[in-house]
């Protein structure tokens, strides 16, 4: 198996949505909804991909400023790949195009904590999260 990575090489709504899909993350992204999957990927200003020939089997999508924070809005890989380092590799290919004083962020899934903890991730309980349904109260 040869693994090709790429850095912000273009990937498509449909690609994306196919690897959501082969992964697990399909039941917490909004997969039936296009223009917001289109919005996700083309709002991305770093997007890390995993790829086996022309085909996508990883993705690691962020938003970020370079010098202070990075958001690690998306982590999936196709589950016939996963536990071959290839989120790891994803990860820390993210974390190599950040500056020197740059935390890479993101929420886990409830299953995946023992993962981001043994790979060196910190928990922080502070995250506070507003549904879009919800309105900012007085």
């Amino acid at each position: 198996m040869t693994i090709e990575y790429r850095i912000n090489a273009p990937v498509s709504a449909d690609q994306f949505i196919d690897l959501l899909t082969r992964s697990t993350l399909a039941e917490r992204r909004p997969i039936h909804d296009r223009i917001c999957i289109e919005g996700m990927l083309a709002n991305s200003n770093l997007i890390i991909s995993a790829w086996e020939t022309d085909h996508l089997i990883g993705i690691a999508r962020s938003m970020t400023d370079f010098h202070y924070a990075c958001y690690l809005s998306d982590l999936a890989v196709c589950q016939t790949h996963q536990q071959r380092g290839i989120g790891r590799q994803l990860q820390a290919l993210t974390q190599n195009q950040l500056g020197p004083r740059c935390k890479l962020i993101l929420i886990a899934a409830p299953a995946a904590n023992t993962y981001y903890e043994h790979i060196g991730f910190i928990n922080n309980p502070r995250c506070w999260v507003l549904d879009r349904t919800e309105r900012i109260r007085n």
